[in-house]
């Protein structure tokens, strides 16, 4: 068993959103197999019986003897109006919920009522390399992801189920929730999306290419990170009134997932190619999100460019710290590179300067801090 880095706050009541697949069923089922009556909404009884009349759920609760310390509600935003039975039941009866949602956007548009602070709010993502451990492979996560499934299984079966993951969920479940009304171009959305990774985005662009208006692809870069399927990483200034004005970046929340949007399953992953270091930065940045996440850092993510050309891949903020990181794929750093890396980020008065790479040796060249990327992680995300 993959022990999991999230902890979730037992005091009260909490929601776990995360995209299918991640782990939020058996992740209950394993901490808290002795304790709950569950309520699984993906199952057609279950969303049938609430839908029609959520306030049974009380009368549900009532007759199970003994009371349950907790209640697991899954895919919580397929009934919105449960919440406000929730509520009710948390505040007469001293119930304790786990919701878990792998749409936060149809909850919000379902039901204003999302507790009002009567309990936490967590997410799940794909399995980070310290929770594999002596499972992670980095050549493994950059070509195949890491989905809980997808670790535990060959090469044909990994290939076979993002498939079915992209064609099922992505293409297929998020319409019929009707979030989508252009389903004909949210399908084509996707393969774009995937192509757009980790770039800079050029909404107009997109559009054109999926045959849409503007804010039509805007939008449906939205749902991606409403639906926790992917996240913006906005430009960063230390002006917010500038930062507005530059374009984000946009990162599916799994390497898999992205591969077999853009339909590359087949191809490795070959190191020194442009692609390996796309994966590479791509792992990275993934991490980053997902431990301050989990360890609730509250940095705030962003990447950086000048208008001379000088890029940074990723920004860490957070009251006044600021942190610059630089990430290559390559096993030695490169002294011109990391003199470049100095130039570009003294504008920004940075609290530290990073340079993450596979090179084993720490090293510190121009006032900029060389390690790697298991290093930074540490550095940077330990709790």
């Amino acid at each position: 068993m993959i022990h999991r880095v999230f902890k979730p706050l037992k005091t009260r009541s909490f929601f776990i959103f995360g995209a299918r697949g991640t782990g939020k069923s058996t992740y209950l089922n394993e901490q808290f197999s002795e304790e709950f009556h569950s309520v699984n909404l993906l199952e057609e009884k279950w969303e049938s019986r609430y839908s029609s009349h959520p306030d049974l759920l009380a009368a549900d609760l009532k007759a199970i003897r003994p009371s349950p310390r907790w209640v697991v509600i899954d895919e919580i935003q397929k009934v919105p109006k449960l919440l406000d039975v929730v509520h009710q039941l948390i505040e007469s009866a001293n119930y304790k919920f786990i919701m878990t949602g792998s749409s936060a956007r149809k909850l919000k548009r379902g039901s204003g009522n999302l507790l009002a602070g009567r309990a936490f709010d967590y997410q799940m993502h794909p399995f980070t390399y310290s929770e594999l451990g002596e499972r992670f492979s980095l050549d493994l996560v950059l070509r195949w992801g890491s989905l809980p499934s997808v670790v535990y299984m060959k090469d044909e079966e990994r290939t076979e189920y993002l498939r079915s993951y992209c064609q099922t969920y992505l293409k297929e479940e998020i319409l019929q929730e009707q979030i989508v009304r252009n389903g004909q171009a949210f399908r084509g959305f996707l393969e774009v999306a995937a192509q757009e990774n980790g770039k800079t985005l050029n909404f107009s662009k997109v559009a054109r290419d999926i045959d849409v208006d503007t804010k039509t692809a805007q939008s449906f870069f939205q749902i991606l990170e409403d639906t926790l399927v992917g996240f913006f990483l906005p430009a960063f200034s230390r002006s917010s009134r500038k930062s507005v004005k530059l374009q984000p970046k946009f990162y599916l929340f799994d390497l898999g997932v992205k591969k077999a949007l853009e339909r590359s399953l087949q191809q490795e992953v070959t190191p020194r190619t442009s692609s390996y270091g796309q994966a590479f930065e791509h792992f990275i940045i993934c991490e980053c999100f997902r431990l301050n996440s989990y360890n609730r850092l509250d940095y705030g993510l962003s990447h950086y460019q000048t208008t001379a050309g000088g890029e940074l891949d990723l920004i860490l903020h957070r009251g006044r710290e600021v942190f610059a990181v630089e990430i290559k794929s390559t096993d030695s750093i490169d002294p011109i590179d990391v003199a470049r890396i100095a130039r570009v980020a003294k504008p920004l008065k940075p609290t530290k300067v990073f340079y993450v790479s596979q090179d084993p040796t720490r090293s510190l060249v121009d006032g900029v801090h060389c390690l790697h990327w298991t290093d930074i992680l540490e550095t940077l995300f330990s709790a």
